[in-house]
């Protein structure tokens, strides 16, 4: 099988996946390429960095920046491809590298080029995980088997950005996690594989954040099983639900006022 990744580059928590999944899955030989997309897809340094200030708040985007910027630098460093999984990285670039992966760095992936070049990969399955990029029809058929994504929520509901947070503000006692095909819309698709992982009162987003992730792994991995030995069983995504954008300052003032913490 050939397995091809989209994701974003996100050294605090998509990297937090990428580690976890690589020590885990047993066959590596099957991973031909990482494409690695700009952080929010086409956003500018500038609004991004607007848009992390409104969502940290000064004193948390001062920290966040300084280790940002730390693993970012770090991260420039050249590694040995030797798929030990004890080289030390800190980008999800640099640590795809280090087990010899191919690293695609390309925005553009619904365009007639980058279908050319991912189609030399002779790709089986599609795994999106985190991608800021909406695929278009032409793209998701590229793959012999299916192009599917892992979202954090239990969709239908809570389509759209970051779906830790939108639990955590609505109060819910249970996060939910979900694989599903991808389609042209946001978040819908008919779905593989569902998980739920409880919410503690004393949980942050960061916290809530890292432990979706590490059962975004074992959903990932069973999913993969289930393509490999012809067992994939869809279920149609119910209608209706919910879309959430990317939180507002005026959210998480809303958020921290309902007892919630973002680190």
């Amino acid at each position: 099988m050939n397995i091809v990744f989209f994701t974003q580059e996100d050294p605090f928590y998509v990297k937090v996946f990428f580690n976890a999944f690589f020590q885990k899955y047993k066959n590596l030989d099957e991973i031909k390429a990482v494409v690695i997309s700009k952080p929010m897809g086409k956003k500018s340094t500038v609004k991004l960095a607007k848009q992390m200030l409104d969502f940290y708040g000064i004193i948390d985007f001062y920290k966040v920046g300084v280790k940002y910027t730390y693993k970012k630098l770090m991260g420039k460093q050249p590694v040995n491809s030797g798929r030990s999984g004890n080289i030390r990285t800190y980008t999800v670039k640099q640590l795809v590298e280090s087990y010899g992966f191919d690293v695609i760095e390309r925005s553009d992936l619904n365009s007639p080029e980058f279908h050319a070049l991912i189609k030399e990969y002779d790709p089986d399955l599609f795994i999106s995980v985190a991608s800021p990029i909406i695929f278009k029809e032409k793209l998701i058929k590229i793959p012999r088997l299916d192009s599917i994504n892992v979202h954090n929520a239990p969709l239908p509901h809570y389509r759209g950005m970051l779906p830790n947070f939108w639990q955590l503000y609505h109060g819910e006692s249970e996060a939910g996690i979900t694989v599903h095909r991808i389609e042209t819309g946001i978040d819908t698709g008919d779905i593989l594989a569902r998980e739920k992982v409880p919410i503690k009162p004393n949980d942050t987003l960061h916290n809530m954040i890292v432990k979706t992730k590490m059962l975004d792994v074992k959903l990932i991995l069973r999913v993969i099983e289930d393509f490999r030995y012809g067992r994939v069983k869809y279920t149609k995504m119910e209608s209706g639900g919910s879309y959430y954008s990317f939180p507002t300052r005026k959210d998480v003032r809303e958020f921290r006022r309902r007892g919630r913490s973002i680190m």
